[in-house]
């Protein structure tokens, strides 16, 4: 009585060998053409880090606190900024933040040139955010492992698999809060755009976006997060960065390794926060002093 009725054991077993099967006979038939149609993706990634690579750090720290800067005006928050890095790169892990924050860099992107006419088209249409809730759901609550199993068979060890593991781990903030910011836009400051004859195209280009634009670059920062919450984890299929030091660092007990790089992604993450929030504020401010 206290055994839960299921499956038959045999017809399980049947039933997950003919999905496998027809996975790997998936695999063989398009595997080949999948690759090629993601190779500019891994182009984008090369010429990123030969970016990051080749750069003078004394340019990386400039570039780097001219940003914090101009989104928070802050002396504080912009010599914290440069003061991490700097300190990064002190305890000689500077290539490997590199090949890191080209690696976010490109992933959000990514996730930002798909994930914004998601958002968009979600908010145009309520059948449409029906049919997205439940897969947006699914690709929030998968453990990030899993992503890694179909990626790989598909693509193989190496960083187009863990680029395509990093967006679609990353990818649903940017949807979600993309369609809300659109969905919150006052009702009548879009009647006023109608009733001055804007298209479609030009209410959302000059009055939707720009006022959703504060709940969008939320959605950016939780895309970055969520990016770097991931990289542990795509190093486990080849991709270079501060996580494969910390994956040896588990695989042979080194402490201070995974120690120190571990705090080099945290350091990274408070940066990329804290910039990406004085711009969002900044941002906020802008709309108040408009709708006042």
């Amino acid at each position: 009585m206290n055994r839960f009725p299921q499956m038959n054991e045999e017809t399980l077993r049947n039933l997950k060998r003919v999905i496998d099967d027809a996975f790997r006979e998936f695999t063989r038939s398009y595997g080949a053409m999948i690759e090629g149609f993601f190779d500019p993706l891994r182009q984008m990634l090369v010429q990123a880090e030969r970016l990051m690579l080749g750069m003078p750090w004394p340019l990386v720290l400039l570039i780097v606190g001219a940003l914090a800067w101009a989104g928070s005006r802050s002396l504080r928050l912009t010599a914290a900024s440069v003061l991490t890095l700097a300190a990064i790169g002190y305890f000689g892990m500077w290539e490997d933040t590199m090949r890191t924050i080209a690696m976010i860099l490109v992933c959000t992107l990514v996730a930002i040139v798909v994930g914004i006419p998601l958002g968009i088209l979600m908010a145009r249409s309520n059948r449409v955010q029906s049919g997205m809730n439940p897969v947006l759901d699914v690709m929030q609550t998968m453990p990030s492992f899993v992503y890694l199993i179909p990626v790989v068979m598909l693509l193989g060890i190496g960083r187009v698999a863990g680029m395509i593991a990093v967006v679609v781990y990353a990818l649903p903030p940017i949807v979600r809060l993309t369609n809300l910011g659109v969905r919150e836009v006052d009702r009548e400051v879009i009647e006023a755009a109608d009733a001055f004859g804007s298209s479609a195209w030009q209410k959302l280009w000059n009055v939707q976006l720009p006022l959703a634009l504060p709940t969008i670059m939320a959605g950016v920062n939780q895309t970055i997060m969520m990016a770097l919450a991931m990289v542990v984890i795509a190093s486990m299929i080849g991709v270079q960065g501060l996580g494969q030091p910390v994956l040896r660092a588990i695989s042979n007990q080194y402490f201070t390794l995974g120690v120190f790089n571990g705090f080099a992604i945290v350091g990274i993450a408070i940066i990329f926060d804290r910039i990406s929030q004085a711009f969002g504020r900044r941002l906020q401010k802008h709309r108040g002093g408009i709708d006042a």
